[in-house]
């Protein structure tokens, strides 16, 4: 196909689409937040730069600085530049950690610095093997975490949480404890996250004859655990002397599909977000150590694969049960426009249309990817009616996305 449709959509709003310089890669990557005090806790490489939504925030005007809404919460980045800058600010997030790391960071402005500073000194010489046994808070792995780590690594892991659970009676300080560890996980083992999987380190004996790979160094529990809670006692040590006022942050534990629909009309300022692409990546798989960690099960596990935004070729489709739900919140009409939006988008259908033809020919490398981007799109269509719907007149959505080919070939676009 000639790509009419994709042609047409892209004259018609060409004299609307601008170039700007200063969203450098530099800026947009998540490699900004290095070395950033709370950002760098935990390395959440899908999220905002805590610079570039700064920069959003600064474009904004002054009277749409009240509310800012991020419906893909992520771990926070946008919540937290947000209540720094003055905002009020409300999250939507689905998987757990995400929501750990959201928890984790506001509560740390409420501990005790001097007790988490002294019992990070009293752990940093025990022996966790004489813990291993004490209790049932040992790690609990699913099934694709199996052998992650090293040597005596897991033994001192489990003895570490159970000191934690038994011994440390203060709630926060024990989140945090557990944080840090938490927060080094993919340290102190076999793997690293790479895109749609975990990938395994040579060293762990799981590759099956698959090209070598080294992930470099591991590090050892004792060196990791210990830099980690440095880390996070200067940075909360800088929040302590600034004792400044922030504003409330309200986050939901539930799936934008469900949730976005139910939140008021015309409440929001500014939206700054960005969806899951539509490029396979599977969270639910990348990080698996830290939802293990969390006490995820293998069902569980699906359960979260499911109720994402559909990115994944195992996801399966929504649309009946977002029927349902409009229908029981007594928005059938609404839906209906959605659904009528979605199959009145000519440049899309042609795509689809497209993907179809390469499925029949075998040049896609799983037939249901045409499935996926059909159903991605129409949970998107459903997302931005409701951003449009919540945000209040001559508000502002900032949307980061990206574009994604599936054809085999590499000579021809789609």
């Amino acid at each position: 196909m000639n790509g009419k449709y994709r042609l047409e959509l892209e004259e018609k709003y060409k004299g609307k689409i601008s170039v700007n310089p200063n969203l450098n890669r530099q800026l947009v990557s998540f490699q900004a937040n290095k070395g950033l005090p709370f950002f760098r806790w935990f390395k959440y490489k899908e999220g905002f730069s805590a610079p570039l939504v700064n920069y959003l925030i600064d474009q904004t005007p002054a009277h749409r600085r009240e509310i800012l809404l991020d419906p893909f919460s992520g771990s926070g980045a946008a919540l937290f530049c947000a209540r720094e800058k003055g905002l009020k600010s409300v999250g939507i997030e689905v998987l757990p950690v995400g929501l750990f790391i959201i928890k984790t960071r506001l509560d740390a402005e409420k501990v005790n610095i001097d007790d988490l500073i002294k019992i990070s000194k009293k752990i940093k010489n025990i022996d966790w093997l004489e813990f291993e046994q004490a209790g049932n808070y040992g790690f609990t792995h699913l099934n694709i975490t199996r052998g992650a780590f090293p040597g005596d690594t897991e033994k001192f892991l489990n003895g570490f949480r159970n000191y934690c659970y038994r011994e440390v009676t203060d709630p926060i300080i024990k989140e945090l404890l557990l944080f840090a560890l938490f927060s080094i996980l993919e340290t102190i083992s076999f793997t690293r996250k790479d895109e749609q999987y975990l990938r395994w380190d040579d060293r762990a004996n799981k590759n099956g004859g698959n090209a070598k790979f080294n992930k470099g160094e591991i590090y050892s529990f004792k060196e990791a655990l210990s830099e980690k809670l440095d880390e996070i006692i200067f940075d909360i040590s800088i929040v302590k002397r600034e004792d400044k006022e922030r504003k409330e942050l309200t986050l939901y534990d539930d799936s934008i599909l469900y949730r976005l629909p139910v939140l008021a009309e015309n409440s929001i300022d500014l939206v700054i977000t960005s969806p899951p692409y539509c490029n396979r990546y599977d969270y639910t798989r990348t990080y698996a150590l830290e939802l293990a960690f969390l006490g995820v099960n293998n069902e569980a596990l699906k359960e979260f694969r499911q109720s994402q935004l559909t990115s994944t070729v195992e996801n399966r489709e929504k649309f009946e049960q977002l029927k349902d739900f409009y229908l029981k919140k007594n928005r059938a009409d609404d839906f209906d426009r959605i659904f009528q939006s979605f199959t009145s988008q000519n440049a899309l259908a042609e795509i689809l249309t497209i993907l179809e033809s390469y499925k029949i020919d075998n040049k896609l490398n799983n037939s249901t990817i045409v499935r996926m981007v059909k159903n991605y799109f129409f949970e998107m269509c459903l997302v931005i009616f409701e951003m449009f719907r919540v945000i209040k007149k001559d508000g502002i959505v900032y949307m980061v996305n990206d574009n994604v080919r599936y054809e085999v070939r590499r000579s021809r676009s789609i």
